[in-house]
């Protein structure tokens, strides 16, 4: 073997190793319980999965719907604060979190509102308020404009529901042939830093902590499967159907969101007749975790006033 083939093995050896290192198994559902699941935590078997909720407080229905690749852990410091004047309900949705995949590899937006409705049927929960960030967003107006007697009134958090300015990073990967394959098995806690950095306004709120519970509930067995699933109907939101819904709505905002920039609140407060806008200085996709209890006081007032 000459000296240039040998470079070359050694080259080829180098990237296979360093790919072979970022290769992760899946993380079974019960050992991920151990940890992300509590003493509130229900499960409740729909659509053949077994779906984790939590149902806690008193007071009205106030239902809390995560985004893409998040989790009902997204809402916790605003349970902490509402609970008192709410009965709060959030979910896992399926794809995501403890809950996992839905063995149809059905991620619409139609299914998510009917796995909705039928989880608060089951729970005596008929009327509600709903607030939902991003995904969660488009899947609350969905169901506002499908159950209009049902909700009272609606919290949009960098919702999504039109055309986005720019595919996010992962999107690309989960979309693209041969990569997302890659993406399944080769998942580094890189990209996910890289993500949460950038839906962060503020990179010194971002904890090892926050990155464990993202990184680690996405390595749930299926979840990974389900992102690249769900990244295909991204593109499935009829954003003229927006300007039908009469349910009043706050629609809460990050100046700084890099996913769903703040031309998109803007979308929403000219079609939404019944609304009201507040953008937080700063704040980037996910102000609820950001700014908890600026946005959930912001949210009671709307709420009960």
């Amino acid at each position: 073997m000459n000296k240039t083939a040998r470079y070359i093995l050694i080259i080829a050896v180098l990237v296979t190793a360093g790919i072979l290192s970022q290769v992760h198994c899946d993380i079974p559902v019960e050992e991920l319980k151990k940890k992300y699941a509590d003493k509130d935590s229900r499960f409740m078997e729909i659509s053949g999965t077994q779906v984790h909720y939590r149902d806690q407080g008193r007071g009205p229905v106030l239902v809390l719907v995560h985004g893409t690749a998040a989790s009902l852990h997204t809402w916790d410091a605003w349970t902490e604060e509402l609970k008192n004047d709410f009965r709060i309900i959030r979910m896992d949705l399926p794809g995501f979190g403890l809950t996992g995949p839905r063995p149809d590899r059905d991620y619409s937006t139609g299914s998510y509102v009917s796995l909705i409705k039928e989880l608060l049927g089951r729970v005596g929960a008929d009327r509600c308020f709903m607030a939902g960030n991003s995904l969660g967003g488009a899947i609350t107006w969905n169901y506002a404009l499908a159950h209009p007697g049902q909700v009272r009134k609606i919290i949009l958090i960098d919702a999504a529901g039109y055309p986005m300015d720019r595919t996010p990073y992962v999107f690309i990967l989960a979309r693209t042939p041969v990569l997302n394959s890659i993406m399944r098995w080769v998942t580094p806690r890189s990209v996910f830093r890289h993500n949460i950095l950038e839906v962060y306004g503020d990179d010194s709120k971002v904890t090892e902590a926050l990155l464990d519970r993202y990184y680690e509930l996405t390595m749930r067995e299926g979840n990974r499967q389900a992102l690249i699933d769900r990244s295909r109907e991204m593109t499935g939101y009829d954003p003229e159907k927006i300007s039908k819904i009469t349910t009043p709505a706050l629609i809460m905002w990050g100046s700084d969101d890099k996913w769903i920039t703040v031309s998109h609140a803007h979308n929403f407060k000219r079609d939404l007749k019944n609304s009201r806008l507040v953008i937080y200085q700063g704040a980037g996709h996910v102000p609820m975790e950001e700014l908890p209890l600026h946005t959930a006081r912001d949210a009671q007032k709307f709420l009960l006033y």
